[in-house]
């Protein structure tokens, strides 16, 4: 798992249908590296999400078949280091 930040969201009027109702959202990592991913709790832009980026887990999270690699399974409220 990664955390990253939601920049904004994508729009696909073609896509897979394992994304039906699923919103799509641009995502920068703390490296730098822009990520689409499938937002499952609600983002907004601005925060810092819990990104899982695993096909296998990610269907063990949605169930199914659906061709995801990238999730986001959380907001984070804050990070403590140390």
């Amino acid at each position: 798992m990664i955390i990253a930040k939601v920049l904004g969201s994508v729009v696909a009027d073609q896509h897979h249908p394992g994304f039906d109702g699923y919103p799509l959202l641009m995502l920068r990592s703390a490296a730098g590296e822009d990520i689409i991913a499938v937002d499952g709790i609600g983002a907004a832009p601005g925060e810092q999400v819990l990104l899982l980026r695993e096909g296998s887990g990610v269907r063990q999270v949605l169930g199914g078949n659906a061709p995801i690699r990238s999730l986001i399974v959380g907001i984070v409220d804050a990070v403590e280091v140390g």
